[in-house]
């Protein structure tokens, strides 16, 4: 991380699909130097703000081969800085303070034949604009400042074009179910999260083995006990295998055994494979799973830290347990049981438990930061940094070492 450049937050918002997979993510930047208020500053501070995210880092890293939708202010828009952008990736949201006449109607055509896709962010529906309806490929709608009664009508006029209709800040179940029926296509905001704790499940036969699994790996039970573990739940064994072998570690023969798999691996290399693999051992969206994507980005983001504070590359005990906790922050949605009747089930120090059920402590205060930054809620982020004696320069290069962490090692 460049120590001079103008100092920055990054956030990454998912974009679903409707069986909810991710396809995209909306990268927001802000100077942390910015008053909001003070609209042309604004402007003028995100567009060098992205200019340096763009020579900073390379955006791959952070879209990990997903679609990357930013937002840009007209300056910007007029720009030939557009082109440092990976272009067969990128969307751009012409934001709602940009006046779309002749001008931005040209240089939209410009855009779309250097091969940009384009969004229209927070819109409003106009009779006006149909033009734009013809060649963007995006209309996102911010469901609640339009209202849900307003939906219909304007799903209905906007379905008169070939663009696709994205839902904005779609915070609960249902109003994703009622989005998807209308004909949304593309959902952003964080249902996918929200534990339904209404919907109590039991706790499954796969979900308790794998929690039995990470005990027994985190107390470093014999390996006669873990593999017993193992050939008790078939399906958590094909799991694994497929896992590990669809990992490049650089070995040039297949496992095939488990006892083979848990040698190769080692107890730490198998602990984080169940710790992901909780989130994908029974579900069809596989890698694409949000909240795998939030697990694993979580828990290295915190992991990540905590080595840079202890000036280590490889994994200490205070780093797995901060990796962990991570993880284990959002079991409570995956198996939709409250957290305090998880917990119980696994061998936990206090620091964790704490961090787990009232984000106290070290490890709490940690867990905050990433789920402050998840949301993009950078207000919230600054006092938090200070708390855990954080640099923005670390958070920054922690994030992106989590991101390409996560695009890395479960990618077939």
């Amino acid at each position: 991380m460049g120590q001079n450049n103008e100092n920055f937050f990054l956030g990454r918002q998912p974009i679903l699909n409707r069986r909810q997979e991710i396809v995209g993510y909306e990268l927001l930047f802000r100077a942390t130097t910015v008053n909001r208020a003070e609209f042309d500053n604004q402007s003028q501070a995100c567009t060098s703000v992205i200019t340096n995210a763009l020579t900073t880092f390379g955006l791959q890293e952070v879209l990990g081969g997903k679609f990357g939708f930013i937002n840009v202010y007209l300056g910007l828009f007029l720009s030939e800085l557009l082109e440092l952008l990976p272009i067969g990736q990128s969307v751009l949201e012409l934001l709602e303070t940009i006046k779309l006449d002749d001008n931005i109607a040209e240089r939209c055509r410009e855009l779309k034949k250097l091969g940009f896709k384009l969004a229209l962010d927070d819109h409003v529906y106009r009779p006006e604009y149909h033009e734009f309806y013809s060649f963007v490929d995006y209309v996102k709608i911010d469901i609640l400042d339009t209202g849900m009664e307003e939906l219909p009508e304007i799903v209905r006029k906007l379905r008169q074009w070939p663009v696709k209709l994205l839902a904005e800040k779609v915070e609960t179940l249902d109003q994703f179910e009622i989005c998807a029926g209308l004909g949304f296509d593309y959902f952003q905001g964080y249902f996918f999260a929200r534990p339904v704790v209404l919907n109590k499940k039991r706790l499954d036969v796969s979900g308790r083995a794998m929690l039995m699994l990470l005990q027994q790996l985190t107390m470093d039970a014999p390996l006669e006990e873990i593999e017993q573990t193992f050939k008790e739940n078939p399906s958590l064994s094909y799991n694994l295998l497929r896992l590990v072998n669809s990992v490049a570690l650089g070995m040039r023969e297949k496992i095939k055994t488990l006892r083979h798999a848990i040698l190769m691996l080692g107890t730490a290399h198998l602990r984080r494979w169940i710790q992901l693999s909780l989130f994908s051992s029974n579900d069809a969206r596989g890698l694409d799973n949000p909240l795998l994507e939030m697990a694993a980005v979580r828990g290295r983001l915190m992991e990540t830290l905590v080595l840079q504070k202890l000036r280590q590359s490889t994994s200490s005990e205070q780093s797995e347990e901060a990796f962990m906790t991570g993880i284990l922050s959002l079991l409570d949605v995956l198996f939709e049981t409250p957290m305090d009747e998880i917990i119980p089930h696994l061998n936990l120090n206090e620091e964790i438990c704490a961090a787990l059920l009232n984000r106290s402590g070290r490890l709490g205060e940690l867990l905050s930061l990433a789920e402050k930054l998840e949301v993009t809620d950078f207000d919230a982020v600054m006092p938090l940094l200070d708390r855990c004696n954080i640099t923005l320069d670390e958070l920054l290069a922690a994030q992106l070492e989590a991101f390409n962490w996560r695009s890395g090692i479960l990618t077939h």
